[in-house]
């Protein structure tokens, strides 16, 4: 028997790491805070865990949304893609730039920034692909550190997108 030689792949992700909301530059703490608002009005009886976001669009534009949930829980939809959707369908021709994320549980407090789902994530590397431009992605908890990816790839660096179909 053979032995067969195999190789190791090694992904390297990075992001920028902020003490706090104050630490941030004055556009992504606008973002950010736009996030924080849209938490507030998150519909999240069931697993009490409100996300809301906050997208910038090159045309200056900023739209939020938040999680919506659902009794049927995959009929529910996640802050991100509420924001992102709602952003395409009234302003088409424009491309994201930036979109921050902030969470809030009613069972306890998130003190580290939390990543979009997978399926958010794949949502965000087709305006990313599309735009053919980097989408920055801010990310917050209820208090503590910021993190911030400059591209989606970060999240997701073996990503799937329109060039292989």
């Amino acid at each position: 028997m053979s032995k067969v030689k195999t190789q190791t792949l090694s992904i390297l992700t990075e992001f920028e790491v902020y003490a706090s909301e104050k630490d941030l530059p004055k556009a992504d703490a606008e973002l950010l805070m736009q996030s924080k608002k849209s938490v507030k009005d998150a519909y999240a009886p069931y697993s009490k865990f409100h996300v809301g976001a906050a997208v910038l669009l090159d045309n200056g534009k900023i739209i939020t949304g938040n999680n919506q949930e659902n009794a049927a829980y995959p009929s529910g939809l996640c802050a991100e893609r509420v924001a992102l959707f709602y952003a395409a369908s009234q302003f088409p021709k424009a491309k994201v730039v930036a979109i921050a994320i902030s969470v809030k549980s009613k069972k306890s407090i998130i003190a580290e920034p939390l990543a979009p789902c997978g399926s958010c994530r794949q949502a965000i590397a087709e305006y990313e692909t599309n735009s053919k431009k980097p989408i920055r992605i801010i990310m917050s908890g209820e208090k503590g550190k910021i993190y911030i990816a400059k591209s989606i790839e970060s999240m997701l660096p073996l990503m799937f997108n329109k060039k292989y179909l």
